[in-house]
Order: structure tokens, then C-alpha cells, then sequence
């Protein structure tokens, strides 16, 4: 993709879609940052199902400490890799109420010194909860990244970073919702939905003969 060509690509995507959101359901912070944990290797769909059972009983590190691991464990357990991730969640809630007042805190480093929080978990929290400008690579952006020639990269690192020079400013804060949604629905693995894509005309990859 020529540099030429970002700017009108995001703005076919604000266009159509001018406040994307994550599809995880929460209601604070904390709620966000325990889904995002939640659903590695996970669904939205199947994390949202798991913490309407959960958030309303325990929605704050101390409720879930309170909670246990089993009743935890029991909360979630539709989720793959539930006991793992109920593990690193208890211990997630207990370094925040132990060393942050039970509030998430807002730096890089501080999130990622939380068991079962990577880099990827924390640029969700610090975009979609504080509102900075980074770049959350799951496995949709990083197709989306390599396929459209937007972001080329061998590694999620690679793309994030790649992706941190070519937005624009403008764009920065929302580009990463925009482009899982147009890989989740449109931009998908197996068969793209090149006939259905507003930004085709913008990608590297659009085979002519694309079609249903």
C-alpha cells in the first residue's frame, strides 16, 4: 500500500464506522482489563457470555479475590484455558490491590508486570481505557496488516510497529478497531470478502476475481 493511499483508507473507515468500539462488554476499567485477559485464544462472544456471568457478582479485584480461585474458575469455565487464565486473574487482582489500590494503573510497564498480561493486552487497556494511540496486533490485524501491504511484518511486533509509523495521527487512537472489524467480517483467513470491502480499492491484495 502506497503511503499515498493510507490516509483516504482510514477515511473510508471512519466513514463508515465514525466510533468504532471493542466488542468485549465491560463497564470500568478493570472490567475491561479482565476481559481482554480472558480472551486470549478466545471469542468476544464467548468471553462476553462468561463475565455476564461474572461482572455482576464480581466485578472488582477484591469481589473476585473474595470470590476464589473455584468459584472463579466455575464463573468462567466456558472459556478455553479457563483454569490458567483464572489463575493469572486472581493473581492479577491481588497485585492490584496490594500495590495499586485496586485501580488498574496506566503505564505500560505496570500492566505488563500483571500475570497473564502481554503487550498486547496492555496497548487494549492503554487505547480503548486511557485512550493512547497504540496498536493491539491480534491475529485479524496482523493479516489485515500483511495482506493489505498496510503494515508488512513477520512477527505482531513487526506490524505494530510498522503500523505506528503509517497512521496517521488522525487516525491513530481508533485504527486498531477499524482494522480488527474489517478483519473479523470482512478481511477474513480463509476467503476475504473482497466484493464487500469499502477499502479494496486502497489493498495490494484485491484479486479481480474476487466474488461470492
Amino acid at each position: 500500500m502506497k503511503i499515498a493511499q493510507i490516509e483516504p483508507f482510514f477515511a473510508t473507515l471512519r466513514a463508515a464506522n465514525p466510533q468504532p468500539q471493542t466488542e468485549l462488554e465491560y463497564t470500568t476499567v478493570f472490567e475491561l482489563l479482565a476481559a481482554v485477559l480472558l480472551s486470549a485464544q478466545a471469542t468476544d462472544v464467548g468471553v462476553n457470555k462468561a463475565t455476564r456471568r461474572l461482572f455482576p457478582v464480581a466485578g472488582t479485584p477484591q469481589a473476585i479475590l473474595d470470590l476464589g480461585l473455584e468459584g472463579l474458575e466455575d464463573a468462567i469455565k466456558t472459556i478455553g484455558l479457563y483454569r490458567s487464565k483464572a489463575k493469572h486473574l486472581l493473581q492479577t487482582c491481588r497485585i492490584l490491590v496490594e500495590q495499586h489500590g485496586g485501580q488498574v494503573p496506566r503505564t505500560r510497564e505496570a500492566l505488563e508486570a500483571l500475570p497473564g498480561v502481554g503487550r498486547k493486552t496492555a496497548n487494549v487497556v492503554l487505547n480503548v481505557a486511557f485512550g493512547q494511540p497504540t496498536m493491539a496486533v491480534d491475529t485479524h490485524i496482523f493479516r489485515v496488516g500483511n495482506r493489505t501491504g498496510l503494515a508488512p511484518g513477520k512477527n505482531p511486533l513487526d506490524v505494530e510497529k510498522q503500523l505506528l509509523q503509517r497512521v496517521p495521527p488522525a487516525y491513530a487512537v481508533d485504527s486498531h478497531h477499524w482494522l480488527i472489524l474489517l478483519g473479523r467480517y470482512v478481511c477474513q483467513a480463509r476467503k476475504p470478502r473482497c466484493w464487500e470491502c469499502a477499502v479494496a480499492a486502497y489493498c495490494d491484495y484485491r484479486p479481480k476475481t474476487a466474488a461470492p
